[in-house]
């Protein structure tokens, strides 16, 4: 454990962009829910967290002209806000272009923000701090030179003149904020980042990286005829007067607000040969490829703690994070956050005027996988996940409230390296990979993995060495669940911090005429598994299945519905949920169904197409209806929901609702076989002995917390192409 004489604050922040495409506002609170759950604010208090940023937006409160703002919902979180104890950061601008009565181009942009800015302040004159225009050099980027947002332009003109002006307008609107509120602070953000690049585009790198500091260079009065990139932004549009507005105006910020993402740090080579050609661009000179550096195996990043520290030294102004997230799994998720807090940490110990660490997302983001550029998108979840509707606490709420209370939180997952570290993460120019291993530290307790013959338990094993967590895959003759003085010997031993429970009796038609066995193993054994782990506190993930329902609802089924099995098998199953959390309420017991991966030939998909590759007929139910499960995604979110302490019953299935025969379909559409191969039949002419529901759907309470079926499909098969190239071998 590191130990610091003096540790920074931990700040929090929600992700509230309102952008706009074309004539569309995406706003991200309103997808998150946030506008409509009060209680989010006594959520973020129990963090411990001193500061948030916390949106008072233009666009939200004023998108037509001259109209009476309606500050009631601002007023009362705000209130609420100071009640709690925490001290807003008020955000005006975030990745907006502002209300469709100014134009970011143009003139009434600035003058527009500086006005809504001093409404602001009137309205709130015990705000101290203050983001008016959150990131605008890369808000111009994506407005003015990619294109991405409004006003979709493509141009260094463009480009530059959106920065003028978002620039001009903080300084402006900092102004008139000043004029009620004489202590109020510019806490300015943008993403930090930097440019690599082979020898041969080092001029590009050179530029790139020097961009990167103009809004705060323009804020801080740097731009003089003197400046690097002076002769660049008048080549550009600008005139020497508007470019002497900062040198007479200069507001340097009383804190530079950095945002840091693993994909911040880009990579630029000329051989675009060796790239995606989503990847290609290029300037007037040269095509070349951007991508992130993390991602090269010939390149290095820098990482949090050398860019911090170059930007200290550039501008020796107080710093703060103001972004820390990572969308991955929760143990990268918690690993990145350890990283960039002891980064931060040691540099304010080496005299840095670091202030803070900001835990951002605090209820998650969505589409930014499409930079935004689509309503809603996918949800990547931030401290709490909101996709139920109700936030839930993560693992990563147990970590940022030890942060803020002076303590670490310690979790098994985080003693392995992160995936930016590791060789796994390389995916340009693998051949430089140098097996650079970095094993768990032998002193970290492992997770169990029971079912070392069985599809699940390998499937665990295989995403458990992908995620860098220590684990040990166990057999009938390491531990034997019937037996609980085996259990108990295994846990003694190995002293594990939780086991997953893969094993299970399976064969649903044999259980009609081996009724004893299979409750011996999938009742009996998970009974005892619950009661040592109860015993010896260790968390336990145990599986049911979708059978212990009896279909007679044409609707899904969800977690609270009543139980009715109809067959042994299901009626195994149901014992078993019931004898589990009876002896330990804080197991995770999890209901999944029909389950598929791309690493074994036992299941539905293969057998589909196996049969249609030979040209033979394939009978599929169709009077059965289903949730067909993608097995690396039930057995990632099944980590995560470990990692994240959940209990009791959970559904986990791909969203989805068809029929057997109807999945059939699906697969022989997308493997391009002979769909007329497969026979619709009724349940009664399969041959099954085990009588099975009529529909047993899966839906849970908690949200569609695995992706849709044909999103799990598109990556069944890709997986399964290129295991079928390269043999029978881990692909991620």
């Amino acid at each position: 454990m590191r130990t610091y004489d003096e540790k920074v604050e931990v700040w929090g922040g929600l992700e509230c962009t309102i952008n706009r495409i074309a004539d569309s506002y995406l706003d991200q609170l309103e997808y998150s829910g946030h506008y409509k759950r009060e209680k989010d604010l006594e959520l973020l208090a129990g963090l411990g967290i001193t500061k948030l940023r916390y949106p008072v937006l233009w666009e939200k409160h004023q998108p037509n002209a001259n109209q009476q703002i309606d500050w009631s919902l601002s007023e009362s979180r705000l209130a609420k806000l100071r009640q709690l104890g925490i001290e807003p950061i008020a955000g005006l601008v975030h990745h907006g272009s502002g209300p469709a009565h100014v134009h970011i181009l143009e003139e009434s942009f600035a003058s527009g923000l500086a006005q809504y800015a001093a409404e602001v302040a009137a309205k709130f004159p015990w705000i101290n701090y203050y983001t008016p225009i959150n990131e605008p050099l890369t808000t111009a980027r994506f407005c003015g030179l990619y294109g991405f947002w409004f006003p979709h332009k493509r141009s260094d003109k463009t480009f530059v003149r959106i920065l003028y002006n978002e620039c001009k307008a903080t300084v402006l609107a900092m102004q008139e904020i000043r004029k009620i509120n004489p202590a109020a602070k510019l806490v300015q953000t943008e993403d930090l980042g930097k440019t690599h690049s082979t020898p041969l585009l080092k001029y590009q790198a050179d530029f790139e990286n020097r961009r990167r500091w103009l809004g705060f260079d323009l804020l801080c009065g740097k731009v003089t005829p003197k400046h690097k990139l002076w002769k660049y932004l008048l080549k550009s549009g600008l005139k020497p007067a508007e470019l002497d507005f900062f040198i007479q105006n200069p507001y340097p910020p009383d804190v530079l607000g950095f945002n840091h993402y693993l994909t911040s740090e880009r990579y630029l080579d000329h051989n675009i040969r060796n790239y995606p050609a989503h990847t290609h661009g290029g300037n007037k000179k040269q095509r070349y490829a951007d991508v992130e550096v993390v991602r090269v195996g010939t390149a290095h990043a820098d990482g949090p703690y050398k860019l911090l520290k170059s930007a200290w030294k550039r501008f020796k102004l107080p710093i703060a994070i103001t972004e820390l997230h990572l969308h991955c799994t929760r143990d990268e998720q918690l690993r990145w956050v350890q990283t960039v807090w002891h980064a931060a940490n040691e540099l304010k110990n080496e005299g840095v005027d670091i202030r803070a660490v900001t835990a951002w997302a605090a209820f998650g983001s969505y589409g930014w996988n499409k930079l935004l550029t689509r309503p809603n998108g996918d949800y990547e979840s931030g401290i709490f996940d909101v996709l139920s509707g109700t936030p839930r606490t993560t693992a990563l709420a147990q970590l940022v409230r030890g942060l803020s209370q002076g303590e670490e939180f310690h979790h098994p997952v985080m003693e392995g390296e992160g995936w930016w570290k590791r060789d796994d993460r390389i995916i340009y120019y693998p051949e430089t990979k140098k097996n650079n291993i970095f094993p768990i530290r032998s002193a970290a307790a492992p997770l169990l993995i029971l079912g070392k013959t069985g599809t699940l338990g390998n499937a665990f094993a295989r995403i458990c060495r992908l995620r860098n967590i220590k684990h040990q895959l166990l057999g009938r003759e390491d531990l034997d669940v019937s037996d609980p003085s085996s259990i108990e010997k295994a846990i003694s031993e190995l002293k594990p911090w939780a086991i997953i429970n893969a094993t299970g009796y399976v064969r649903v038609d044999d259980a009609e005429d081996d009724c004893d066995t299979c409750f011996l193993v999938n009742s009996t054994g998970p009974q005892n598994l619950a009661s040592a782990c109860a015993q010896y506190k260790v968390k336990l993930v145990t599986f049911s299945s979708d059978l212990v329902f009896d279909g007679r609802k044409d609707q899904p089924y969800f977690e609270h519905d009543e139980v009715s099995p109809i067959n042994i098998y299901g009626h195994s199953k149901a014992w078993a949920e019931q004898l589990v959390l009876q002896v330990n309420p804080d197991a995770l017991v999890i209901r999944t169904s029909a389950f598929f991966g791309p690493w074994d030939q036992y299941n539905f998909v293969f057998h589909v197409r196996n049969s249609l590759k030979n040209n033979l007929q394939f009978n599929a139910a169709k009077d059965l209806f289903i949730s067909p499960t993608y097995v690396p995604d039930l057995v990632n979110t099944s980590l995560d929901l470990l990692i994240d302490e959940e209990k009791g019953i959970w559904h986990l299935a791909n969203n989805c609702n068809l029929s057997w025969a109807d999945l059939a379909y699906r697969i022989a559409e997308r493997s391009g076989y002979d769909s007329h191969l497969i026979v619709p039949s009724h349940q009664t002419n399969l041959g099954f002995r085990a009588q099975r529901p009529r529909n047993s759907v899966l839906k849970s309470v908690h949200g569609n917390m695995l992706p849709t079926l044909d999103n799990a499909l598109e990556r069944y098969f890709e997986h399964a192409i290129n295991i079928e190239a390269v043999g029978n071998q881990y692909v991620s």
